[in-house]
């Protein structure tokens, strides 16, 4: 039983009592409410961490520690956690008391929104909000779908644009959507193959290509001059190009959206959402061209065709409004390009001196790097062993002592992907880009050594994903 404040009413609900009173019990709450395997996934690989608080690129535990967060909460903290511009801009939402989600009116905050986020896609008329980035997605494949009367969406091989059933449709990784099916009519293409886009195009029924302009999973961009192509055979065949920029967007790359990268990119449809609210609340967003909106829109019967019932909230739209003026104000795009520029090029400088070391590839801070086989005996026959008993194994192995040993945290890039992808706060800079290089070098000096705590790990590793076989 929680207590209230002194001088608080009796029974008045007290946030900070009751995580108090309860907050040490969060691993055994969620292994009796919650995803039961992801308590003992933490747990298995040394993740299950009691984070107490954080701001900008860092956390704290509960012995006052500092942790990096080479993560960003999946993309989602673009501006590290807890601006102050953004949580100013929150409580002032909240003590306007805004008559919010009457839903018969036309509140200011979404067009304000609106109009702010399409001076970065000149070529893009009109709005929808929703609620997350697959809610966006899912927007955007109804929209394709009954703009162009045309049921099939094409979808790049190895694509992640969401878990929902419209957007699993178009997840290109099989262990998401096994077991899910039947779902919408789609079709995989490899990314950067024109011809196989031209041969499903000349079938006549397809709606659009979705594509993220780097693919989350493995980071990979498409090749240079292919979405350009890909987008004039298209409006051949009367279908629609969707930029799924739900992780790229908002600066990660080094630009304000991915697609801009390549001249003369103009997508039908777009997808934001993750670190437009910068964390605080849950929001997506469908930008698009005006022909769209209106064929979708109609008529006064259609009002309502396609809605969100928390669809530009006021915090949500008041969270992006302040996060887009940080974003302006704080030359936040340039300091992704730089700092990524920064990282990446002497993340590849190390690619000669380690052999485990394949590839460093990405744009702006969303970098990818990737292991693979090495040349010599000794660490070949390790490196096999591994990938016997699964492959990703070796990334594991250096995400847990970067944080363990280094606390720093970081993610393995997909399923069974030798990929570890780095997507940090876009705040970081130089001192951050110093703390990663010194603890990478570290963990590859270990792993090359053929000896010591690492590779005890992988041998844990491998028992457990023997066993989950």
């Amino acid at each position: 039983m929680t207590t209230a404040e002194p001088g608080s009413p009796a029974g008045e609900f007290d946030l900070g009592a009751l995580l108090a009173e309860r907050g040490a019990e969060r691993y055994e709450l969620h292994t009796r409410h919650l995803n039961h395997q992801l308590p003992r996934m933490l747990h298995t690989i040394g993740f299950d961490k009691v984070y107490e608080r954080a701001e900008g690129a860092y956390f704290w535990d509960t012995d006052g520690n500092d942790y990096l967060d080479m993560l960003a909460g999946f993309g989602v903290m673009g501006l590290g956690r807890h601006h102050p511009v953004v949580r100013r801009a929150l409580h002032d939402v909240l003590d306007a008391q805004l008559a919010d989600l009457t839903r018969f009116d036309c509140p200011p905050l979404p067009g304000l929104l609106a109009e702010r986020l399409l001076t970065h896609s000149p070529h893009l008329d009109r709005v929808f909000f929703a609620n997350s980035g697959t809610e966006a997605v899912e927007t955007a494949l109804k929209f394709a779908r009954y703009a162009t009367g045309k049921p099939r969406v094409l979808y790049c091989a190895h694509a992640f644009h969401g878990l929902t059933t419209g957007s699993l449709s178009v997840n290109g990784e099989d262990g998401f959507r096994d077991g899910f099916a039947p779902l919408l009519p789609d079709t995989a293409v490899p990314l950067g193959d024109l011809d196989a886009l031209a041969r499903e195009l000349k079938k006549g029924d397809v709606a659009a290509l979705i594509v993220e302009p780097i693919q989350g999973k493995g980071v990979h961009a498409t090749p240079p001059g292919y979405l350009r192509a890909a987008q004039e055979l298209l409006r051949r065949h009367k279908a629609l190009l969707i930029a799924d920029e739900v992780q790229t967007g908002l600066g990660r790359t080094g630009d304000f959206y991915a697609y801009q990268h390549e001249d003369g990119v103009e997508p039908d449809l777009v997808c934001v959402a993750k670190a437009l609210s910068g964390g605080y609340v849950p929001v997506g967003a469908t930008i698009g061209k005006e022909w769209i909106f209106k064929k979708v829109y109609s008529s006064i019967d259609r009002v309502l065709v396609h809605s969100a019932s928390f669809g530009g909230n006021a915090q949500a739209m008041a969270a992006g409004l302040a996060v887009l003026s940080v974003m302006e104000n704080e030359q936040i795009v340039a300091n992704a390009r730089a700092t990524g520029d920064q990282l990446r090029s002497r993340l590849a400088a190390l690619v000669d001196k380690y052999e485990l070391l394949a590839d460093v590839r990405g744009r702006g801070l969303m970098i990818g790097i990737e292991f693979g086989k090495p040349k010599s005996l000794k660490l070949r026959s390790r490196w096999t062993m591994l990938q016997a008993a699964r492959k990703g194994l070796f990334a594991q192995m250096v995400v847990v002592p970067l944080l363990q040993r280094h606390r720093i945290l970081t993610q393995v890039s997909g399923d069974h992907l030798e990929v570890i992808k780095l997507i940090p706060p876009l705040v970081v800079g130089e001192s951050e880009v110093d703390r990663f290089m010194d603890a990478f070098t570290a963990v590859m000096d270990d792993a090359h050594s053929g000896s010591g705590l690492m590779w005890d790990f992988g041998k844990t590793l491998v028992k457990q994903a023997v066993a989950n076989r």
